[in-house]
């Protein structure tokens, strides 16, 4: 097992520029006076204040920090909702929650800011008519194209009951997570590494989707700014020393795979440790910046580029000179490095950033690190025991899906970290120094396969443990519709030793795997894990520890993204009151009629 000492966990920070958004919590009233108002304002607040005490329980930033709730005065009208927006905008709120247990004058009360996510719960009692306001003002949100999440209780409660049901809880948390990933990601960056990665669609970024439909800006920088900051020193030196040497303790180099003829020798491998060290910390840097640049007298590259996520394009114009990125990515997008545990970063391979978003969204709805993965090889069942001689069983019985990417994907996907007793992948504040020895003990860092990646490099291999419940998504870009999001909900799956080192052989060896298993339904593309893969929209797909299929639904409805495929239950599927307008008996068509009516959050795409 790998060797780690005094690693620690580093503090929750913001690394970015820009304060953390807050939920607002806007109590509203019945605004007549002269015996109404009084008689509702200390059980109106009251309410108010348990939902901001139980979403700031409940509830963190992808970076640690705790979620915090700002509650407004109490509003009856038309000027204390002016205060309030005046208020919200001074405090950084980025999500709008109403909350109320009385009959309230519906536009008049209201949030009228189109670009913040908004939730109304109108409590389910019958001493006052809170639930009437909820239908009132939620006509009026619909009326004016302000879409809203209605949250109604199912079960009548007492005036007195200052509880929160369990079924208004999960709805509270769900769209809280969705709104807060949409307000987190505005005004940040997507950085583009270079280019487009051998023709991928993914990799042509297009400006205007980040701008109208994420609120994001994109920075590009040209892959040459690596080999400028390397050349000239422009790093930190001691950083450097300290993580060449971590690498060298903790990163266990495996078996090279490439004929003797084409192999690097000692001196070249021991080159590529540098480099590629060195690689991954400069991309850090031009992400989020570094004030320790500033001290060594670079002023310009301190600063960096204020990047939620970015991308390296890597194939092929750098990999057939240089070392690849698959260091570079997998440690950047790990929970830990040298520098301890902390939040991971967002880096897609091949500068996929429609699957580096997919990553964003997951990562904010979960805290986790993400994983990236071709979407290679559907195996089925006759097909594994023809090769094998295995049949398979179990979750796997219907066929399995072979998730492979050259070695960039996250260490955390290892599945040797546990919750429960069960693999996992935890948010970083979450995470021991057990969990990072344990991750690293079961990866090798085989050299580069030359026919891939001519200028060398190392390439991480591990298998991903089964049992993990877990979600696939991805976004694609179609002409004529615009944004489109896939998912898919299913499990990871182990397979005996033998069966896996003949499946794995038969494509590269050095690379992770992951076998997946979805969650089938009998229609559709859910029919068979077959057809699952033969929908899927693109060669890549980003993994989430966990079951976030409403999660994503509840977020892609905000930002008006049409679900094409998903496999997640009815009756967890979360979204605004007006999508049942477009069709109620017809979820999927009436998500895509809803968000091409309402359109891109932020303006025309």
């Amino acid at each position: 097992m790998a060797t780690i000492e005094n690693i620690e966990m580093n503090a929750p920070r913001n690394r970015l520029v820009g304060g953390m958004p807050k939920i607002g919590i806007r109590p509203t009233i019945d605004g007549r006076l002269g015996g109404v108002r009084e008689s509702l304002e200390g059980q109106t607040m009251g309410l108010a204040k348990t939902v901001a005490e139980f979403l700031s329980r409940n509830l963190r930033h992808a970076n640690g920090l705790p979620v915090e709730c700002v509650i407004a005065d109490t509003i009856g009208g038309v000027a204390e909702a002016a205060r309030t927006a005046e208020k919200f905008a001074r405090e950084g709120v980025g999500v709008s929650l109403t909350v109320t247990p009385c009959w309230c004058y519906g536009s008049e009360t209201m949030d009228m800011d189109p670009h913040v996510p908004k939730a109304v719960w109108g409590f389910n009692g019958t001493e006052r008519p809170g639930a009437v306001y909820l239908a009132a003002v939620l006509a009026g949100h619909n009326q004016k194209g302000l879409p809203a999440f209605s949250i109604y209780g199912r079960d009548v409660q007492d005036a007195g009951d200052g509880s929160i049901p369990p079924d208004v809880q999960e709805k509270l948390l769900q769209f809280a997570k969705a709104g807060l990933a949409v307000a987190r990601m505005r005004g940040k960056s997507y950085l583009s590494l270079g280019g487009v990665s051998m023709g991928i669609a993914g990799s042509i970024v297009d400006q205007a989707f980040f701008e109208s439909t994420l609120g994001m800006r994109v920075e590009a920088v040209d892959m040459s700014e690596f080999v400028r900051r390397i050349d000239e020193g422009i790093y930190d030196p001691e950083e450097f020393s300290r993580a060449l040497a971590w690498a060298k303790e903790n990163c266990r180099e495996g078996r090279d795979h490439n004929p003797p003829e084409k192999q690097r020798s000692r001196e070249q491998k021991d080159r590529d440790w540098e480099f590629v060290v060195k690689t991954t910390m400069i991309a850090r840097d031009l992400m989020v910046g570094n004030p320790r640049l500033g001290e060594l007298g670079y002023g310009e590259e301190a600063l960096g580029h204020n990047a939620i996520a970015a991308g390296f394009q890597g194939q092929r114009q750098w990999t057939d000179h240089f070392p690849n990125g698959d260091f570079m990515e997998a440690m950047l997008n790990s929970s830990f490095d040298w520098n301890g545990i902390r939040q991971p970063y967002i880096v897609a391979t091949e500068n996929d950033c429609l699957n580096g978003v997919a990553m964003l969204f997951g990562h904010l709805l979960t805290g986790a690190a993400q994983i990236f993965a071709d979407v290679r090889t559907y195996w089925s069942p006759a097909a594994v025991k023809r090769v094998t001689g295995h049949t398979l069983s179990g979750l796997a019985e219907n066929g399995i899906i072979h998730l492979i990417n050259s070695g960039a994907a996250t260490l955390d996907a290892t599945g040797q970290m546990t919750k429960e007793g069960q693999p996992a992948m935890k948010p970083f504040w979450e995470i021991t120094p057990e969990d990072v020895a344990k991750s690293l003990s079961v990866t090798d860092w085989y050299p580069a396969s030359v026919e891939y990646f001519r200028g060398g490099g190392f390439s991480s291999g591990f298998l991903t443990r089964g049992s993990m419940p877990a979600t696939m998504s991805r976004i694609n870009l179609v002409k004529g519709l615009g944004p489109v999001l896939q998912l898919v909900e299913g499990h990871t799956v182990d397979l005996p030793e033998d069966v896996y080192n003949a499946l794995n052989e038969r494509t590269d060896p050095t690379w992770p795997t992951h076998w997946f298993v979805p969650n089938l339904t009998g229609s559709g593309p859910f029919r068979d894990v077959y057809s699952v893969m033969a929908n899927w929209g693109a060669n890549h797909g980003a993994v989430s520890y966990g079951h976030i299929g409403a999660d994503l639904i509840a977020l892609a409805a905000i930002l008006r993204i049409p679900v094409s495929m998903h496999n997640v239950p009815q009756e967890r599927i979360f979204r605004p009151s007006a999508w049942a307008a477009f069709g109620a008996m017809d979820p999927q068509g009436a998500d895509f009629r809803a968000c091409a009516n309402f359109g891109p959050l932020y303006g025309e795409y």
